[in-house]
């Protein structure tokens, strides 16, 4: 027991010199996130335009699909209704370890269909890794000047791919678009995936747009220029958006959004599934970290200086004599280019697992640390700077009081975890606010919701970020292998549009 007080006494003597710095790095977190205030405003009011394209380009669109039969139909259905040209349009299917009709079906609606079995590359990437070799035996890559990436359950916007030449032949040599989603109303879950897309195009892509920085790409809907796959699909882990876009911004792209080109994607219904979706996820963006950070961290010191390029670089020109205006242009690329760098590094950065470390070490088990030394006087049992602890204080002003020893230390223990649980009540509270700014917002692009559906999703919004920051906790510690998604909804383009003329009228 001596030398259990021993330990404790020390500890908790050091607890007030842990509790400022625990505030300074807290603060200086705080000021490495803040332009992400700066991003919601201006995606409030502003987003890039494009003027109208003055070249039709020809295109590749590659489909990664297993077991898709019941909706990669209505996929290809909407690419044969756009309004460009489909003679410079060639759409490619991988068939991966099907087991039902999904090529029978691609090939039926006029897709390049190959099949492909391997039980231990399983992944969407390792399709696609497949699907560009299979394109460059049998077309070459260079045929083709760009690759749209869609998933199955994609619809595509009759003006899709016009609005997303418009970017490309603007000289943008990586896009996203607008994420919609077809089966907005088909469950709670359904819309927490919904109303995430939403914020994340409000919050993300249309400021990143406007300041030509490098906004994320997110699984599908994506274009790119053959350049980047000059040299193959090298993306191969579970979750290769996020490490082609960290890749990508390491190399000095621009990865592009625009507005006006708007698809449908289908989420899942199930919590069951979206719980396995989001662990492949989460271990994902963990690996991605992993991979990618350390380079991104070097680019915001050194620019490109020590990264090697993976990418065959179109970019690049003749040697031209040096004047004030080419300084002040690279100068301008530099900082654009390590700030881009900064930006995906913040995201990339799992804040979420280095918070709990040091919340559990400090304001847990040191703060418990301190109150077996001194006690516990005058807590406040709804601490808190959320409204709900503000509110629940001014009702209820108790006050918990006692002496040193173990009692006490159990007591703050219990205290901090309890004060933990009231913060994340508060901010779910709060956070609800944001599925009705979107609601509102976006009102004229979402499909047709009743109002009673509305509050109920605007009430369950908030678990998206809930069920987001404990399985990137549990992906820490679990092997996570790549699993497919169901797809069965029956919606169509044409279903769309008649939602949104009912919404029009």
């Amino acid at each position: 027991m001596n030398i259990f007080d021993t330990v404790i006494s020390a500890i908790g003597n050091a607890y007030p010199a842990a509790k400022v710095i625990y505030a300074v790095i807290g603060t200086v977190l705080t000021y490495l996130m803040f332009h992400k205030k700066i991003y919601r405003v201006l995606g409030f009011f502003f987003t890039r335009k494009f003027a109208p394209a003055k070249h039709k380009h020809k295109y590749a669109i590659v489909i990664a699909a297993r077991n898709e039969q019941s909706v990669i139909g209505n996929l290809l259905d909407s690419i044969k209704q756009q309004d460009y040209p489909q003679e410079l349009l060639t759409v490619f299917v991988v068939a991966d370890n099907c087991t039902d009709k999904t090529a029978e079906v691609a090939r039926s609606k006029g897709a390049i269909c190959y099949e492909r079995f391997d039980n231990e590359r399983k992944t969407k990437g390792f399709a696609l890794q497949y699907l560009f070799e299979c394109i460059e035996r049998d077309y070459g890559r260079k045929s083709f000047e760009g690759y749209f990436v869609f998933d199955a359950d994609n619809l595509l916007k009759e003006d899709y791919i016009s609005r997303m030449n418009d970017s490309f032949d603007a000289g943008e040599k990586i896009i996203t678009s607008y994420r919609n989603t077809k089966n907005f109303t088909e469950g709670w879950v359904a819309s927490t995936y919904a109303l995430h897309w939403l914020r994340s195009i409000r919050q993300n892509h249309r400021a990143r747009s406007v300041l030509r920085l490098a906004t994320n790409i997110q699984g599908t809907g994506f274009l790119f220029s053959n350049e980047i796959v000059e040299k193959g699909w090298k993306y191969t882990s579970l979750t290769e958006d996020r490490a082609l876009t960290a890749d990508a911004v390491a190399q000095g792209y621009k990865i592009s959004y625009n507005d006006k080109a708007e698809f449908y994607d289908e989420q899942p219904i199930s919590l069951r599934v979206a719980l396995r979706q989001r662990l492949r996820w989460s271990k994902g963006h963990l690996l991605a970290f992993a991979e990618t950070g350390p380079y991104l961290f070097i680019n915001i010191f050194f620019g490109k200086l020590f990264i090697k390029t993976r990418f065959t670089d179109k970019t690049k020109k003749e040697k031209q004599p040096l004047t004030l205006k080419r300084m002040a242009l690279g100068v301008a690329e530099s900082v654009r280019h390590r700030f881009a760098s900064f930006d995906t590094l913040i995201q990339l950065t799992p804040f979420s697992v280095f918070n709990l470390a040091r919340w559990l070490i400090v304001p847990v088990f040191m703060y418990a640390c301190f109150c077996y030394n001194g006690g516990v006087e005058g807590i406040t049992f709804f601490s808190g700077g959320t409204y709900l602890a503000q509110g629940l204080r001014w009702l209820f002003p108790f006050e918990i009081t006692l002496d040193s020893g173990t009692d006490a230390f159990f007591t703050g223990l219990l205290m901090q975890i309890w004060l933990r649980i009231l913060y994340r009540l508060g901010k779910y509270i709060e956070n609800m606010i944001v599925a009705v700014y979107l609601f509102i917002v976006e009102h004229k692009r979402i499909v047709k919701i009743p109002w009673y559906k509305k509050v109920l999703y605007t009430f369950t919004w908030p678990v998206f970020d809930i069920i987001g920051r404990y399985t990137t906790y549990v992906a820490l510690f679990v092997k996570v292998t790549w699993k497919p998604i169901p797809h069965e909804s029956k919606i169509t383009i044409d279903d769309i549009k008649k939602n949104k003329e009912t919404v029009t009228k």
